[in-house]
């Protein structure tokens, strides 16, 4: 087949976790899609993604599957999961089939996406591929937590809390609003790199924002470290 008559993907981003915040163009791709695809960390644990979209879908019509994308540092490790995930996509493609790939917040910004898209165009190269943005938790974060990433000429850096000490530092001290991601792992590590910094009362930590479990800590001692949420980041505001 020579791909001229393969179906389309289209990567979402869903948002943080609450239904409502979907954009108008994620509901209308969702539900012109034949397959939707969402990726899930675990095979004993569901999708995030899946539960969010799950409302504006028609299952007589629209099959939902989740993918199987488990959290490991290795990234050799990884590689087979997300050709296998590429290998499904290309096989729906040369179907015709439409899909979406629904991801959490933006498909452009520490996405699995990114990795699935890699792979795929590797194995499919004239693969129909568009990518419909969505809100991120570094912005849903912000605004439940009432704090303003930046204003006028204030310099912003998002990176994951998972950096080393001295980079992780040097970021803190040049940056007016630095916003750490994958917090969970690190947490106790970074929490203590702030008190020396002088920074650990200008930093907020923020779990779970646009799902029912969301809560919001201005007081990091106040954490219980012993029930960190993978999904949860820490902003830095000076």
């Amino acid at each position: 087949m020579d791909g001229t008559r393969a179906g389309s993907l289209v990567a979402v981003g869903v948002g943080p976790g609450d239904p409502e915040l979907l954009t108008l163009k994620a509901v209308k791709a969702l539900q012109g899609a034949d397959v939707i695809l969402a990726p899930k960390a675990s095979r004993e644990g569901g999708s995030v993604a899946a539960g969010i979209v799950a409302p504006h879908l028609d299952p007589e019509r629209q099959e939902l599957r989740e993918q199987l994308y488990p959290m490991r540092k290795d990234p050799a490790e990884l590689e087979q999961f997300w050709r296998d995930a590429a290998q499904e996509v290309a096989e729906l493609l040369a179907g015709g089939r439409r899909v979406a790939f629904v991801t959490l917040g933006d498909p452009y910004l520490y996405s699995t996406f990114l990795y699935l898209r890699r792979f795929l165009l590797e194995q499919m190269p004239k693969a129909r591929v568009e990518v419909i943005s969505g809100l991120s938790s570094i912005q849903a974060a912000a605004a439940a937590a009432d704090l303003p990433l930046a204003l006028a000429d204030e310099r912003v850096a998002i990176l994951p809390a998972t950096f080393e000490d001295g980079r992780l530092r040097q970021t803190l001290e040049q940056f007016d609003t630095v916003v750490l991601m994958k917090v969970a792992r690190v947490f106790g590590r970074v929490k203590e790199l702030l008190r020396e910094l002088d920074l650990l009362q200008s930093a907020v930590y923020v779990r779970q924002v646009g799902l029912p479990q969301e809560a919001i800590w201005h007081n990091l001692d106040a954490v219980d470290e012993d029930d960190l949420h993978y999904l949860s980041l820490i902003i830095v505001k000076k």
